[in-house]
């Protein structure tokens, strides 16, 4: 037999092994899908999400907007349902911003200007044309669904391997809503890994011609019998701009007492926006 007719086998045989394994992995998502349903999958992912009440990390990120570039450093800190802190440090470990986010304001510190500015969480919005709120943000960042949001209108398939739970118009909990601003999110598809569970992959889009999307993707890490983010990305994109940050944590911490210092000097200056 020559070795063309050889190699010839061994691709075959590839091919077939590569076939089966597709074919059992299909089976395998399947059946939870078929009998169980969305359900299953939404509650298979509520089991598995990052369990914290402080977090801690420190991080490297590139931001892109339209052709422009730039990096920076720096950690952030979240108390759960509470508080999200950051601290930015272009260059040389020396702390240039800090940020302190509550359920309804933002608080920003420029020490290198030395001003500061506070105002309500809605500034975030205009900053980046979207629709954000504190709980959205906060499970941006971390690789967890939404937590005060209602979760019995979703639809599950298979894509790629993977668990999809589609759904559109998700309202805040009435409870969570807060001066009447309720927010309502047109189309939320997430992408689940099949054995863990975890979010890889969440797109939020308005079902509008130019309608603004938000997408983000995650890898994660097991840390103290928990998966934890390693890597997030995001993407937003609007009729005019398109701007997309990449994360990567270099340390993640689950401590159980945290500090979110943030204290403005006398001499500082206030501002109206940053």
């Amino acid at each position: 037999m020559n070795k063309s007719r050889y190699t010839n086998i061994l691709l075959m045989m590839m091919l077939i092994m590569v076939s089966i394994s597709c074919s059992v992995s299909k089976r395998t998502i399947r059946k939870p899908l078929k009998e169980e349903g969305a359900a299953f999958i939404f509650e298979s992912l509520k089991k598995n999400e990052l369990k914290y009440h402080n977090l801690s990390a420190r991080f490297s990120a590139s931001f892109y907007q339209n052709k422009s570039r730039s990096t920076f450093s720096g950690q952030l800190r979240i108390q759960k349902d509470s508080l999200i802190w950051v601290s930015i440090s272009p260059a040389f470990g020396i702390e240039m911003i800090r940020i302190l986010i509550t359920n309804d304001s933002i608080f920003y510190m420029n020490r290198l200007d030395k001003t500061y500015f506070t105002g309500d969480f809605n500034y975030i919005n205009t900053k980046i044309n979207s629709t954000l709120d504190f709980d959205m943000l906060q499970s941006f960042l971390t690789g967890n669904d939404f937590s005060f949001y209602e979760n019995s209108t979703f639809r599950a398939g298979i894509d790629n391997h993977e668990y999809t739970l589609t759904t559109t118009g998700r309202r805040k909990l009435k409870k969570y809503v807060r001066n009447n601003n309720e927010i309502s999110i047109p189309l939320q598809n997430l992408w689940l890994n099949p054995e863990t569970f975890k979010i890889t992959r969440v797109l939020i889009r308005e079902l509008t011609p130019n309608g603004r999307k938000v997408e983000g993707s995650y890898t994660y890490e097991k840390q103290n019998n928990q998966l934890v983010p390693m890597t997030v990305s995001f993407n937003l994109e609007t009729l005019d701009n398109k701007n997309s940050i990449e994360v990567e944590y270099t340390r993640f911490e689950i401590p159980d007492n945290l500090n979110f210092p943030f204290r403005i000097p006398d001499k500082y200056s206030r501002i109206t926006n940053f």
